[in-house]
């Protein structure tokens, strides 16, 4: 979809969802990651797989690079995070990674409507463990996600070429 392509990920409730619907309403070709590309899979082998857990919260590939591939806009944003981004994190011209402090992210935690992920208390427990081990997020450009969402996506647009 983009000339560029960058990728939004962090830990859940780290403001990837919010942060794409604020480059959509300000007219950036921004893709829902964990609404439009992803499903519950083997984050190796692509297989779907039954029932849901963190774990296989994978995207599809395919889609992904088809995406890409498709170059009639100058920047896309990819939002959301995968377990297998391994597979396709090499094509993204730049990778952001939202970033909140452990008091941020207990409150949005505590935030979190009941029907969505890290409202149960052993999900939160996860994501808490992976804000502390950084184990699950890829490398790229830290972005400090405890500010408005207006100002994140500023800094995110500072950092784009194109």
């Amino acid at each position: 979809m983009g000339v560029r392509n960058y990728l939004i990920e962090g830990v859940s409730c780290s403001g990837k969802t919010t942060v794409c619907d604020e480059l959509l309403r300000r007219g950036h070709h921004a893709i829902h990651g964990d609404r439009v590309l992803a499903y519950q899979g083997d984050p190796e082998t692509g297989e779907p797989l039954d029932g849901s857990c963190h774990e296989h919260h994978i995207w599809d590939v395919g889609k992904v690079n088809a995406l890409m591939d498709d170059q009639t806009v100058a920047m896309t944003f990819f939002c959301g995070g995968s377990r297998n981004f391994d597979h396709f994190i090499a094509r993204f011209d730049a990778i952001f990674v939202l970033d909140v402090d452990l008091n941020t992210l207990s409150r949005r935690l505590s935030e979190r409507p009941k029907d969505e992920f890290g409202a149960k208390p052993s999900e939160r427990a996860l994501i808490l463990r992976l804000h502390a081990t950084k184990e699950d997020t890829p490398a790229g450009i830290r972005i400090d996600a405890t500010a408005s969402v207006g100002h994140v996506v500023d800094q995110i647009l500072s950092r784009c070429s194109g």
